[in-house]
């Protein structure tokens, strides 16, 4: 019986022991990025978050956030393009240190990272092809296995459409620009994306698209993801996030990125 009660203790002493460790190395994080001078952050390009300019440089929302974020603190910044739907595996294997990239905060995603309070935040809108779908107005006309919903792989608006249209057929793909090309070619009736996105679209093409729904599908906060465990980096994130709100950085930027057109020029429209 007491070489029993050795072995336990011993157990609980090791496991205790490791447990002890990976949390130190967890709250390490920050610690290392201020070593390191670099703060690495996770991205996928998308229009207005993160895109490419004439010169071939990243720009957009996203970017602006990560680069004043990296200043603040006296870092520099290293942007690490990602495929979206491979985003927090990659975080999770240690190639950047934080998801600066629109990410949607969600239960499921919750399980496997440490969400920051939110930043910003968007919606969901569809935009649809005029010939194919002039008539369709409700829910409901589009909530049929004979119609055929684009949406960007991996995004939240796959979310929305597998909710609110489970009869449709959904057809993902890895760049939003193709899921409208395929409303526009006629092999949907249909595309969900993310504001603006959606919005600019029918502004480019007017004759072709149209939006069937005044209000948004639905609404969502965004926020910074970083590993689990991460709780110094989480709390300097959130303390961030509060000063740039209430001074309003934040929200100028936002304005700029989503309610403007401003920065149009600057986009190489082949990247």
């Amino acid at each position: 019986m007491k070489r029993f009660i050795t072995v336990l203790v011993t157990v609980f002493t090791c496991l205790l022991g490791a447990s002890n460790a990976f949390a130190a190395d967890n709250n390490n994080a920050l610690q290392q990025i201020k070593e390191n001078g670099t703060l690495r952050v996770g991205l996928s390009t998308f229009v207005p978050w993160a895109m490419r300019d004439k010169q071939g440089d990243l720009i957009g929302f996203e970017v602006d956030v990560a680069k004043r974020l990296a200043a603040d603190a006296g870092l520099k910044v290293e942007f690490v393009p990602t495929a979206w739907d491979g985003i927090i595996p990659a975080l999770l294997a240690g190639k950047f240190d934080v998801i600066i990239g629109g990410l949607t905060i969600t239960p499921k995603r919750n399980m496997s990272v440490l969400f920051s309070h939110p930043y910003s935040y968007s919606a969901v809108q569809m935009v649809a092809n005029k010939k194919l779908a002039s008539k369709m107005t409700t829910i409901a006309d589009y909530n049929k296995r004979s119609v055929t919903i684009a949406v960007r792989s991996g995004a939240y608006p796959v979310q929305t459409a597998r909710q609110l249209f489970p009869k449709a057929k959904l057809r993902q793909f890895d760049d939003e620009t193709q899921a409208f090309q395929e409303v526009l070619n006629g092999n949907a009736q249909a595309a969900l994306a993310s504001t603006p996105t959606p919005e600019q679209m029918i502004i480019k093409n007017p004759d072709s698209l149209f939006m069937p729904f005044k209000k948004p599908l639905t609404r969502y906060a965004t926020g910074f993801a970083i590993r689990q465990g991460n709780f110094n980096l989480l709390n300097f994130l959130n303390n961030w996030i509060q000063v740039r709100t209430e001074d309003g950085w934040l929200n100028e930027r936002y304005q700029y990125w989503f309610k403007t057109t401003n920065w149009q020029n600057q986009v190489n429209e082949n990247k």
